[in-house]
């Protein structure tokens, strides 16, 4: 009687040893499908952090026209027959024009600190013919100073509000190219 209560107990524990086993590997079977399923599903992770993203204002443009002459490049004089907007084109105020100069195109040696940035940087590459929607940020235009109608009276009414995005309809009628810097070739005396 002994040997067969000792054939079962071996029996016994061999029996609770293979459930053990089976159940210990169901469950890591079981979580490594749930883990996998959750990271590989595709679906993105949130976190709830905060991060802040600091860009850099641009000027905008868009070509109504492309020209099909000179290319306004830095150094060379240009002349553009343009319209100045506050705010949007549709909802805004004329603040300058070629039209309130008699017409008259403006013009300038691109690059130099004659005029606002954003307006030299919209104009850059355009071509002769060429007409360009831009907008400028207020960085790239006149800041947080205000534009007075007569500049000398801080008093005199304002024109351009501080932090503006000004918008230009901007019209490339001409430009002379930068002269070139190589010095002239000496003549040469030929001999006979």
């Amino acid at each position: 009687m002994h040997l067969q209560s000792s054939r079962t107990c071996v029996l016994l524990w061999d029996m609770n040893t293979k459930i053990l086993t089976g159940v210990i590997v169901g469950i890591i079977v079981i979580g490594g499908i749930v883990y996998f399923m959750s990271r590989g599903s595709g679906a993105p992770t949130t976190t709830n952090t905060q991060t802040t993203a600091t860009t850099t204002p641009q000027v905008q443009g868009q070509d109504v026209t492309v020209g099909k002459g000179a290319t306004a490049t830095p150094g060379s004089q240009i002349s553009v027959l343009y319209v100045g907007y506050l705010g949007t084109i549709s909802t805004s105020t004329i603040f300058d024009s070629s039209a309130a100069h008699g017409n008259q195109p403006l013009s300038f040696t691109l690059g130099q600190q004659n005029l606002i940035v954003g307006f030299q940087i919209g104009v850059n590459g355009m071509k002769v013919g060429g007409e360009r929607l831009i907008s400028i940020p207020p960085s790239l235009g006149y800041g947080t100073s205000p534009v007075h109608k007569n500049p000398n009276d801080p008093n005199s009414p304002i024109i351009i509000p501080a932090n503006s995005t000004l918008i230009f309809d901007v019209k490339l009628v001409g430009v002379k190219p930068v002269a070139s810097t190589t010095p002239a070739t000496p003549a040469t005396k030929t001999t006979k």
